[in-house]
Parts: structure tokens; sequence; C-alpha cells
């Protein structure tokens, strides 16, 4: 009889395997073409074994679960289980949206909007975009049509050279002429080089406030007026809301499109492509222009609104990643406004504590001083013994701790880059304990480097050649295995 047609009943009576023929329909057999000529290469382990094993697998990663992920700039904050049992719940989970039960669910959607509204200052929002990178499209989409509706021809978007790499790359999409802007030694915008570039062909200025330097652009009131005044727009990139969440507003510096990521500031999950949301808001000048449907509130119900003819059509299938605003709104609801004003306050509280422990042990290029994130330099590591930003961030892992982000700010603003921000979920203890790890690294790389440039130590690979493992990647399977 053929193997594969054999199901094997255990804890028969007799303690042996008994064998029969699997039950197959004819209509639905395997054709012969198609099965195996010999039986899968598969090892024979018991439950207890197979378990470890996967355990320890888990173990090996690194998650913000298992382990501090000081990544500046991505916000990598715990994301509350309270959120997860919510977006499971049955009726939600198995929503689809068009049913006629569809009430709540843009319900939920509205009354994050009113969330979104009150801490962005912004007039309506879109839930559609299903990541950051996709809010900056749509934001610049909305900028784009804006300006054609009011027979503008502009063609250039301004952007500073300390900027997130997607707001280039989402301009040049867009179909717009990418023009930097110089960072002065604080870290903020040059406003003196801005005025060089801005003319009438400016359709907007790209910012992230605070920056990616950590620093609040304390000149924000009269950069939205140059650009005002030449007919420009004003885009917020929302990736470091969480410094000044219920504390000031994008809406009243003068932003005109805020992009904010649930992902980020709201504690939803993050990374891997997804599963990430990126709300976008605008002022009323630009409603019109949102993609459509839009969720309306008329009385006690809600409905969808199409009859949009200026919208710049659908962007996302449905209401985007609905199970993440979900996530949101029960953090929203949970922290409450002065929640949220605590949130941001001890974010700020954190990185300000790390940059003054670990001043005196590394460069900080741009000193002024941090909201929610810092960056800090190896340049003097590397001065004094050829020691890398990428040569301290291995090393961390051995200590424990996932590093952060490296050589962003780009190494031409400034060099050997390391971009920390805690958040406001860890802890003075595990805040403590980065901190001594930071100070050891920068004595065991004066004393003993090559503990450093050998780095890690205590993995299961040890340092990879990255960038040609990225190019040339080896793989482990083939399409063609028996």
């Amino acid at each position: 009889m053929n193997r594969d047609k054999l199901i094997f009943e255990r804890g028969a009576p007799d303690r042996r395997c008994v064998a029969f023929p699997a039950a197959v329909d004819s209509g639905t057999e395997i054709p012969e073409t198609m099965r195996r000529d010999v039986p899968p290469g598969l090892p024979e382990v018991s439950e207890l074994e197979l378990v470890r094993h996967y355990t320890a697998l888990s173990q090996m990663n690194f998650s913000i679960d298992t382990h501090f992920y000081p990544l500046g700039s991505c916000t990598m904050k715990y994301n509350p289980r309270v959120h997860e049992k919510a977006a499971r719940i049955p009726q939600i989970a198995g929503l689809h949206p068009l049913s006629e039960n569809a009430q709540p669910a843009l319900q939920v959607i509205w009354e994050m909007e009113q969330v979104l509204k009150a801490v962005s200052g912004m007039d309506g929002f879109t839930f559609q975009p299903t990541a950051g990178a996709q809010g900056e499209f749509v934001g610049i989409s909305l900028i784009a049509a804006y300006h054609k509706a009011q027979g503008n021809a502009k063609k250039v978007v301004l952007i500073p050279d300390s900027a997130h790499g997607t707001n280039p790359a989402t301009a040049a999409i867009c179909g717009y002429a990418v023009q930097a802007i110089k960072s002065t030694e604080r870290g903020t915008v040059d406003v003196e080089d801005l005025k060089t570039h801005l003319t009438e062909d400016v359709a907007g200025l790209m910012l992230t406030n605070p920056n990616t330097f950590g620093v609040f652009e304390d000149e924000i009131e009269d950069i939205a007026a140059l650009v005002h005044d030449v007919g420009g727009l004003l885009y917020y990139d929302g990736a470091n809301l969480n410094a000044f969440l219920g504390q000031c507003r994008p809406g009243d510096m003068g932003f005109d499109v805020v992009h904010i990521n649930l992902h980020k500031t709201f504690t939803t999950p993050h990374g891997g492509g997804g599963p990430g949301s990126g709300p976008v808001g605008v002022t009323k000048a630009l409603l019109p222009f949102l993609p459509l449907p839009v969720v309306l509130k008329e009385g006690d119900t809600f409905k969808l609104d199409f009859d949009r003819p200026e919208s710049i059509g659908k962007v996302s299938s449905f209401y985007g990643n609905f199970g993440m605003v979900i996530r949101a709104l029960v953090y929203a609801k949970m922290l409450g406004a002065e929640g949220m004003r605590r949130t941001s306050e001890m974010a700020v509280l954190n990185a300000n504590y790390i940059a003054a422990k670990l001043d005196p042990h590394y460069d900080r290029p741009k000193n002024a001083q941090p909201m929610h994130e810092m960056v800090f330099s190896a340049s003097r590591q590397k001065r004094a013994n050829g020691i890398t930003a990428t040569d301290i961030a291995k090393r961390l892992i051995d200590y424990g701790v996932h590093p952060p982000t490296i050589y962003f700010p780009l190494p031409n603003v400034a060099p050997e880059t390391m971009l920390i921000e805690p958040t406001e979920t860890e802890s003075l203890e595990q805040v403590d304990d980065f901190i001594e790890a930071m100070i050891q690294i920068a004595k065991e790389a004066e004393e003993n480097p090559d503990l450093l440039t050998e780095a890690p130590h205590a993995t299961p690979v040890r340092r990879l050649d990255e960038a040609t493992a990225a190019r040339k990647p080896i793989l482990r399977f083939k399409t063609n295995n028996p």
C-alpha cells in the first residue's frame, strides 16, 4: 500500500500503529503527476522536541516584548495587550465592511477621527493609508490636487537635509523636483537657506517637528508664513508626534496637511512592512480632495460619502487597516487628554535623562536640548580606535539591547550617527541598564576595541557581511526539492 495513502492512528489498545487507507474523494484525489515518488524528508520527533525547537527559535529574536528597542524615529514602544483583545472581538474581527452591521465600524472610524482632529488641529482625516509612507504619498497627492484646482503648475517640494528618506522619495514619485534645505548647527531648518529656495514654483515644504535630530523647530510659525507667502503648503510628517502629544498641535503651527503613524504614537503594531496605519488630516481648504469614501455622521447614524468630485480617488480597500484604528481608539480612550500629555512628558524626560548621562562619553553633533529622541555620534571613538557606529550597535546586542537607528540622519549631515529614542513605556531601571551598557561599551572602545569590531559574541550567527548578504542572498530552499 502506498505510504502516502496511510493515516496512522496512535494509541491503539495493543500500543501499535494501526494503518488503514485514507478516505479520498475521487473528485479531489491528488493527480499522479503531482504526487511524491518518495516520502518527504521530515524528521521523526516528539511533540515536546518540536515545541522546544520552535520556542528556542523564538527566543533568538529581538522584539519589543523581549528587549529594549531604542530605535530613533521608529518609536518602538509597547503594544498593550488590551488592544489585541479588542481587535479580536468576533463581531469586530469578522465584520465585513459592506455588511448591514457596519455602523459600529463607521462609528469607530468617526470617533478616532475626532481624536486625531483634537490632537492635530486638522479639520478632517482619511484612514485609508496603510502605512506612514503611503500617508506621505496621499498627503503630497492632496497638495498636488489642491494646486491643480487653483490652476497652479508648481513643480518643487522643499525638504530639510535631515528628513526621513521617504520624504524625498514621496515627492519624486508624485512628480515633484526635490530641493534640500540646510540644517543649522542646532539641527533646525536654516531659515535663511529656506528663503533662497522659496519661489512661485514651490508646492510645499515637508517637515518633521520635532525634527530627526530630536530638536523642536522653534521658528515654525515664521517658516509656515514664508511658505504660505509663495502659495506653498506645509506638510507635517507625524513620525515624531509622540514628542508633544497633547502639548501642542501641528495645525496651530501652520501645517496644512498631516500624516500620523498610529503604529508609532498610538501603540499599534509596527514593523515588517505592516500592519501600519498612516491617517492623513487636512485643513478645510483641502477637505474636498480627501480619498473617497469619507465617513460622515448624520444624527445618530453614520454613512459613507462617495459624492466627492474633486477627490484624489481611492488609495486602499475599504477603510485601510481597520484593526489598527480599533487598537488606537482603545489607547486614546484609556489615556484621555491628560494621559496623552503625560505620555509625551515621560518620553521627553527619558530622552533628556539619557542625553545628560551619555554626553560625557559620546559626541552629540547637534547639541540643542532634545525632545523625545537624540542623536549621538561615534566620531570620538572612530578617531581614537577606528570604532564605528556599526561596531557599537553590534556590541549592544551582547548586552541584550536592540541597536538604535544608525547612520541616520545621513553621514553628510552628521557622521557615525546613532539615533536613540527610549519612548515613555520604558522604566527607569531599563533606561539605566541601557545607559550603563553604552558607558561600558565606550570604555571597551578605549581599552579593548576588538570586543566591538568582532561583536556580537552571544548570537547564534556572528557578524555578517550585510551588504553582500542583501545583494547576494544564499537561500536554503530550492523549488525543485522532492
